[in-house]
Protein backbone atom coordinates (compact mmCIF):
# COMPACT_ATOMS: atom_id res chain seq x y z
CA UNK A 1 0.00 0.00 0.00
CA UNK A 2 2.96 2.33 1.00
CA UNK A 3 4.99 1.60 -2.36
CA UNK A 4 1.72 2.03 -4.35
CA UNK A 5 0.72 5.25 -2.66
CA UNK A 6 4.43 6.66 -3.61
CA UNK A 7 3.81 5.58 -7.01
CA UNK A 8 0.83 7.68 -6.97
CA UNK A 9 2.80 10.83 -5.54
CA UNK A 10 5.54 10.45 -8.00
CA UNK A 11 2.80 10.75 -10.91
CA UNK A 12 1.40 13.29 -9.91
CA UNK A 13 4.49 15.47 -8.96
CA UNK A 14 5.77 14.95 -11.99
CA UNK A 15 2.35 15.88 -13.96
CA UNK A 16 2.71 18.74 -11.46
CA UNK A 17 6.06 20.74 -13.53
CA UNK A 18 7.85 20.09 -9.87
CA UNK A 19 11.42 19.99 -10.68
CA UNK A 20 12.92 16.44 -10.56
CA UNK A 21 14.84 15.38 -7.53
CA UNK A 22 18.61 14.09 -8.04
CA UNK A 23 17.77 10.61 -6.90
CA UNK A 24 14.52 10.14 -8.94
CA UNK A 25 11.84 11.64 -10.99
CA UNK A 26 9.48 12.81 -7.70
CA UNK A 27 10.00 16.10 -6.27
CA UNK A 28 10.04 17.42 -2.42
CA UNK A 29 6.97 15.90 -1.14
CA UNK A 30 7.36 19.00 1.08
CA UNK A 31 6.16 20.79 -1.66
CA UNK A 32 2.63 19.69 -1.14
CA UNK A 33 1.54 19.63 1.88
CA UNK A 34 -1.96 17.28 1.17
CA UNK A 35 0.36 14.96 -0.47
CA UNK A 36 2.51 15.04 2.51
CA UNK A 37 -0.08 14.49 4.76
CA UNK A 38 -1.83 11.67 2.77
CA UNK A 39 1.81 10.06 3.15
CA UNK A 40 1.98 10.32 6.64
CA UNK A 41 -1.42 8.50 7.43
CA UNK A 42 -0.47 5.85 5.05
CA UNK A 43 2.86 5.45 6.92
CA UNK A 44 0.89 5.66 10.52
CA UNK A 45 -1.49 3.28 9.23
CA UNK A 46 0.93 1.04 8.29
CA UNK A 47 2.46 1.12 11.79
CA UNK A 48 -0.88 0.62 13.43
CA UNK A 49 -1.25 -2.87 11.45
CA UNK A 50 1.98 -3.84 11.47
CA UNK A 51 1.92 -3.71 15.56
CA UNK A 52 -1.84 -5.41 15.70
CA UNK A 53 -0.14 -8.83 14.48
CA UNK A 54 2.42 -8.84 17.13
CA UNK A 55 1.93 -11.47 19.67
CA UNK A 56 2.58 -11.13 23.23
CA UNK A 57 5.53 -12.15 23.02
CA UNK A 58 6.89 -10.17 19.91
CA UNK A 59 5.56 -6.54 21.48
CA UNK A 60 7.76 -8.24 24.90
CA UNK A 61 10.41 -8.30 22.86
CA UNK A 62 9.88 -5.05 21.52
CA UNK A 63 9.47 -3.15 24.89
CA UNK A 64 12.90 -4.92 25.77
CA UNK A 65 15.03 -3.42 23.00
CA UNK A 66 13.14 -0.06 22.98
CA UNK A 67 14.07 -0.29 27.06
CA UNK A 68 17.78 -1.10 26.05
CA UNK A 69 17.91 1.64 23.52
CA UNK A 70 16.92 3.80 25.47
CA UNK A 71 19.35 2.96 28.51
CA UNK A 72 22.46 2.93 25.88
CA UNK A 73 20.48 6.58 25.28
CA UNK A 74 21.35 7.76 28.77
CA UNK A 75 24.38 6.32 29.03
CA UNK A 76 25.55 8.14 26.09
CA UNK A 77 24.23 11.21 27.52
CA UNK A 78 25.88 10.68 30.77
CA UNK A 79 29.45 10.22 29.13
CA UNK A 80 28.55 13.02 27.25
CA UNK A 81 27.74 15.57 30.24
CA UNK A 82 30.76 14.04 32.61
CA UNK A 83 32.96 14.15 29.54
CA UNK A 84 34.43 10.82 30.19
CA UNK A 85 34.50 7.96 27.72
CA UNK A 86 34.63 5.52 31.08
CA UNK A 87 31.43 3.60 30.79
CA UNK A 88 31.83 2.51 34.65
CA UNK A 89 31.25 6.39 35.18
CA UNK A 90 28.62 7.13 32.75
CA UNK A 91 26.53 4.08 34.42
CA UNK A 92 27.17 5.51 38.27
CA UNK A 93 25.74 8.32 36.69
CA UNK A 94 22.63 7.01 35.29
CA UNK A 95 22.09 4.96 38.44
CA UNK A 96 22.26 8.14 40.06
CA UNK A 97 19.43 9.35 37.85
CA UNK A 98 17.13 6.75 37.91
CA UNK A 99 17.42 6.96 41.81
CA UNK A 100 16.90 11.07 41.94
CA UNK A 101 13.45 10.05 39.41
CA UNK A 102 12.45 7.42 42.21
CA UNK A 103 12.88 9.61 45.02
CA UNK A 104 10.92 12.30 43.18
CA UNK A 105 8.16 10.17 42.28
CA UNK A 106 7.90 8.61 45.78
CA UNK A 107 7.36 11.94 47.09
CA UNK A 108 4.53 12.34 44.45
CA UNK A 109 6.53 15.17 42.89
CA UNK A 110 6.28 13.09 39.24
CA UNK A 111 3.07 11.37 38.38
CA UNK A 112 2.49 9.20 35.25
CA UNK A 113 -1.70 10.31 35.53
CA UNK A 114 -3.44 13.49 35.83
CA UNK A 115 -4.75 14.15 39.58
CA UNK A 116 -8.32 14.02 39.54
CA UNK A 117 -9.86 17.26 40.22
CA UNK A 118 -11.11 18.30 43.66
Amino acid sequence: MFARRLRGLNRRLRGSGAPPSLSHTMGNIHDDPAALKALQDDIYREKILRSRKLTVEQRLADVFELSNHQFGMMLGGAMHRLGTRDEAAGWREVARWMERLDRVREQGLYVTEKPADR
